[in-house]
């Protein structure tokens, strides 16, 4: 059973940083496309990056250029480095792995503030 926990939210103000990650275990991780979403208040969770152990990567086109998705095989990380942050970055952060003929695995969630 996969288990998926986030770590690394906080309160920043604009412009700064911060990094997410996510510690996985319980499934085969290199087998796994592993992404980060997050969900605002009053709005949908949404898909902002993702990675597959080839190292591919995608993102949303509202954090292009300022977030960086990478995982570690040898630790079973999974991790969201964030540039430049702005007040519209609010929201709670997941972390996710999914494959094929399986439900969507979800973290719990760590919350990232941005705000003066």
């Amino acid at each position: 059973q996969a288990q998926l926990a986030e770590s690394g939210g906080g309160w920043v103000q604009p412009g700064g940083s911060l990094k997410l990650d996510c510690t996985v275990s319980g499934i085969p991780f290199d087998a796994y496309i592993m992404s980060w979403w997050r969900q605002a208040p009053g709005k949908q969770r949404e898909l902002i990056a993702a990675a597959i152990s080839d190292g591919s990567t995608n993102y949303a086109d509202s954090v292009k250029g300022r977030f960086t998705i990478s995982r570690d095989s040898a630790k079973n990380m999974l991790y969201l480095q964030m540039n430049n942050l702005k007040s519209e970055d609010t929201a709670v952060y997941y972390c996710s792995a999914s494959i094929v003929n399986r439900p969507r695995a979800w973290g719990q969630g760590t919350q990232v503030t941005v705000s003066s």
